[in-house]
């Protein structure tokens, strides 16, 4: 991939894009980025940790009942809790809260997932290389 990898990141056919990405900040609507994700660079969101499989699904099974099986979105507040109850991570004392974060801080498949979930869109329980996760998108900026 060469030095196009680095510079035009994740997006498609921007190879001969060169260096005008930067001035035009994601605003160019081409391939899957057309209904804005993918293309802002930070993200606000709350997330359960759990390192083992069966307790995230136990997570995810109160979150479904209340809300996701209904076709609801589940309320930051609500979220929280289950976060309170069930996180192992220590952003789990704040309601899962990792507040807003840049496009390359977050591990692989946990950026992959935030970066991709809409906003008020609860995640489908994922593993990283920290555990199994569940994340609400609560905001995204440029």
């Amino acid at each position: 991939m060469g030095k196009d990898a680095k510079a035009g990141g994740k997006g498609k056919g921007k190879q001969a894009s060169g260096s005008d990405e930067a001035p035009s900040k994601g605003k160019g609507k081409s391939g899957k980025a057309a209904d804005g994700l993918g293309t802002c660079t930070y993200v606000k969101a709350r997330h359960v940790l759990c390192e083992k499989q069966g307790k995230i699904n136990e997570a995810y099974k109160k979150l479904q009942d209340g809300w996701l099986s209904n076709g609801d979105k589940v309320p930051p507040a609500e979220f929280a809790k289950i976060a309170a109850e069930y996180s192992e991570c220590p952003s789990g004392k704040k309601g899962g809260d990792l507040g807003w974060f840049p496009r390359g801080k977050m591990a692989g498949p946990f950026q992959d997932v935030a970066f991709n979930t809409p906003v008020g869109v609860t995640s489908a329980p994922f593993k990283s290389t920290h555990g199994y996760h569940i994340i609400l998108s609560e905001g995204r900026k440029n």
